[in-house]
C-alpha cells in the first residue's frame, strides 16, 4: 500500500499543564492512497506514572477527554465546520461534528478506527485509521493533533501541535496547524 508520509510531528505541553513524566509525544500522519488517514501517536516517558485506561470492547463513549485520550481535529480549508475524533488507549472512541467553534455534537456513524495499542514501561503507542468518508470533502485539510494525558494522581496535562493563548483549547482554529493537500 502506497502512502504519503507526514511527520513525525511533536506535540508540546500547554505551559500551565505539563507533566514531568512525559519526555515527548509525537504523531505520524500517513495519507493512504484510498484517502484514509493513518495516525500513530507515540508517547515516551515514565508510562507507569500515567493513568492509561484498560483495554475495553471497542465502541463509542463520550467524555474520553477527561482521561488519557488522543485527539484529531479535521477542518476543510478555512472551515468553519470541523470534526473531532477522540481515540482512547482503551479501544473506545468518539466522533463529533461541529458547524463552527464548539457548535455541534455527536456524529452518529459506524466509525471503527481499529485502534491498536502497544505499551512498554517507557512508551505508549496508539495507531488508528480514519476512513475517507468521515473526512470533510475537498482539500486542503487542516488538522489539529492533540492529547490529554492523565497521571496516576488524576492530574491532566494538555498537548498539541500549537496552543492558542490562554487556557488549553484544542477547538480554537489556531490549533489546526497541519495542512494536507
Amino acid at each position: 500500500m502506497e502512502t504519503i508520509d507526514s511527520g513525525p510531528f511533536t506535540l508540546t505541553a500547554h505551559p500551565q499543564n505539563s507533566s514531568p513524566s512525559i519526555r515527548e509525544i509525537d504523531v505520524v500522519v500517513e495519507q493512504v492512497e484510498s484517502g484514509c488517514l493513518m495516525l500513530t501517536f507515540r508517547l515516551t516517558g515514565d508510562v507507569s506514572a500515567l493513568n492509561i485506561p484498560e483495554s475495553r470492547s471497542p465502541g463509542r463513549v463520550d467524555n474520553l477527554w477527561q482521561h488519557t485520550c488522543f485527539e484529531v481535529f479535521v477542518m476543510q480549508g478555512e472551515g468553519p465546520e470541523y470534526r473531532e475524533f477522540n481515540l482512547s488507549p482503551s479501544g473506545e472512541w468518539a466522533l463529533y461534528d461541529f458547524r463552527g467553534y464548539r457548535n455541534g455534537g455527536v456524529l452518529e456513524h459506524e466509525f471503527t478506527p481499529g485502534i491498536v495499542v502497544h505499551r512498554t514501561k517507557d512508551r505508549l503507542e496508539l495507531t488508528a485509521e480514519i476512513s475517507r468518508d468521515l473526512l470533510p470533502p475537498g482539500r486542503p485539510l487542516r488538522l489539529g493533533l492533540s492529547a490529554v494525558i492523565e497521571d496516576v494522581d488524576a492530574i491532566l496535562s494538555y498537548w498539541a501541535l500549537r496552543h492558542p493563548a490562554g487556557k488549553p483549547d484544542f477547538h480554537h482554529t489556531d490549533a489546526f496547524t497541519l495542512q494536507l493537500d
